[in-house]
């Protein structure tokens, strides 16, 4: 066995046949390389006979250790979870997950933009002074954070010049970002942690700019490398597994520093999270201010609130409307807008001691509700396979679960009572959109009919005049659009019956009495079609599942 990395190549190894080539191990050991070199401890083995490469820990080499290993088959980032999990190497993987908070990140070049103004772009926001201090906190290596764009630029020119290759890739540069725990770090060490971080991984051989962001509350560093070696001759290769690499570093610069790291639980000890906080809103959170200003300051004037409200980050836009913005903010937020409590009368009022504040009420979210089932058989005669139908059984079960709890919190316990509840769910429902549809179309003659009465009154003398000017003909190409108002009323008039007109005051009146009434019944509309269409989902799915029980039944008995 020909071994690299380690002295100790002899070991005797109880090995597997395996289909890769020996061309391809070699191609695996090359790409495993990067890697191992700045993970202390790690060493490659490769065997060109048996077409293997193995990814141990020194020490398992060192001790010539005969227990089981795994091989490496596959070019992709699932290498680590193909070793075995009874040797020592596997342990090591184990260790390896302790990440810190940090990413590589490669910068593409921007669509329609050219290589200078992306550089441009990328290094401005990471040196940008609202989050450096002013541009204390940014260091660099062999570049000036002030021309750091064009120094990059220049070198990608000469590389050109010098072997003359164009860049195939649309990579221009790489990013890396290291967060630390929040108070644990001053901004300066922060700093130097990531120049020290950014030398060691580029070993000096690609400039770079350390910029520390202290504008949230965990202080962290934006390290942009230039994908261009110093000497021009050759490009930056993001290797295999790099992202892994770096955190692996970065980790171990920070238990140097005596700094936390992030230590990930092992898989089976994971918990996957179902429930998500709900994201407060902009709004909830000057609710949230406003309620504590008025409730535990008591502020004795309106302007005076106001100040308290600048005094917590607010920006306050004083007018006709008084509105205010936060910080991360980029629209204005009117009082009046926040709902009921929260107008400037009804602020004015509470600090004037007239009524009482009631802080806003956040309403829960709302449980996710049941679906209807899977047909499986339709499916798998469409041409589904037997991993869909697998997932469909799982997801039927748990929409049955949800259904039968349904069933439970009404009371419904027999088909009977479901077609009863379905069927006087529905009536409700249509005779609630048969009230509001006979509102919608009575308010839709009233408005006709009021358009006309209006147009009939304001034609009336222009239509007399051209009565008594015996219908004359020059008078009509005059007056043709008054006149044409007024035939048009009286026809809709006698179309309709009317002996006598309505006042318009009446109609308003009715018009308003109906707009109330269907307003009114919306509601309880929508409540009736809600309850409605979870009566009928329920009992599709029921109707559903006793079929497939049916169905499986049979089959059970023809075997």
């Amino acid at each position: 066995m020909a071994a690299y990395g380690f002295p100790y190549a002899d070991a005797e190894m109880d090995v597997e046949p395996v289909g890769v080539c020996a061309g391809s191990a070699h191609a695996v050991y090359f790409w495993l390389r990067p890697l191992y070199a700045v993970l202390p401890g790690v060493v490659a083995v490769f065997d060109p006979a048996g077409g293997r490469v193995w990814l141990l820990s020194a020490h398992h080499c060192r001790n010539g250790h005969r227990g089981s290993r795994g091989m490496v088959q596959r070019l992709d980032c699932r290498i680590i979870k193909l070793l075995c999990r009874h040797c020592t190497a596997f342990s090591f993987c184990r260790e390896v997950v302790k990440l810190a908070a940090t990413r590589l990140i490669a910068l593409h070049k921007n669509k329609g933009k050219s290589v200078a103004a992306c550089l441009k772009s990328r290094t401005d926001y990471a040196q940008n002074p609202d989050k450096t201090q002013q541009g204390e906190l940014v260091s660099s290596y062999e570049c000036s954070p002030l021309t750091v764009d064009e120094e990059f630029m220049l070198s990608k020119r000469q590389y050109e010049l010098m072997t003359g290759r164009r860049q195939k890739n649309d990579v221009i540069a790489y990013q890396i970002r290291q967060s630390f725990k929040p108070g644990e770090i001053t901004a300066e060490e922060a700093n130097k942690v990531g120049y020290e971080l950014a030398m060691r991984f580029t070993k000096g051989k690609y400039a770079f700019i350390v910029a520390t962001h202290t504008d949230r509350e965990h202080i962290h560093n934006h390290i942009i490398y230039n994908s261009t070696a110093l000497d021009s001759t050759r490009k930056f290769r993001d290797f295999l597994l790099s992202g892994l690499a770096v955190q692996r570093l970065s980790d171990l610069i920070c238990l140097e520093h005596q700094l936390s790291v992030i230590e990930i639980k092992p898989y089976r000890e994971r918990q996957k999270r179902t429930l998500y906080p709900r994201k407060e809103s902009n709004r909830d959170k000057l609710c949230s201010v406003i309620d504590g200003i008025l409730l535990n300051e008591k502020p004795a004037t309106f302007e005076v609130f106001l100040q308290k409200l600048e005094q917590q980050g607010y920006e306050v836009k004083r007018g006709k409307h008084t509105s205010v913005k936060g910080a991360r903010q980029k629209r204005f937020i009117r009082f009046r807008t926040l709902g009921a409590g929260y107008s400037e009368d009804e602020i004015k009022a509470v600090i004037a001691g007239e009524v009482e504040h009631r802080p806003h009420q956040k309403q829960p979210p709302k449980e996710q509700s049941f679906h209807l089932l899977v047909d499986i058989q339709a499916k798998l005669s469409e041409g589904k396979g037997e991993g869909y139908a697998r997932w469909a059984k799982r997801y039927n079960l748990k929409e049955m679960s949800k259904t039968l709890i349904f069933l439970q919190e009404n009371k419904i316990g027999s088909i009977e009572e479901m077609q009863e509840r379905v069927n006087a769910a529905t009536a409700q429902y249509h005779e609630l959109g048969d009230s509001i549809k006979a509102a919608e179309q009575r308010m839709t003659e009233i408005a006709v009919l009021r358009a006309h009465i209006i147009n009939y009154a304001k034609t009336r003398p222009v239509y007399d005049a051209y009565r008594k000017a015996g219908y004359s003909k020059k008078f009509l190409d005059e007056h043709r659009e008054q006149i044409t108002l007024h035939r048009a009323a009286k026809a809709a008039f006698d179309e309709a019956g009317l002996k006598k007109l309505p006042k318009v005051k009446e109609l308003n009146v009715e018009y308003a009495e109906l707009l109330a009434k269907k307003k009114s019944a919306y509601p309880e509309y929508r409540k009736a079609r809600d309850e409605m269409q979870e009566l009928m989902k329920a009992q599709k799915n029921v109707e559903m599942f006793f079929a497939e029980e049916k169905v499986s039944k049979e089959k059970a008995q023809t075997r």
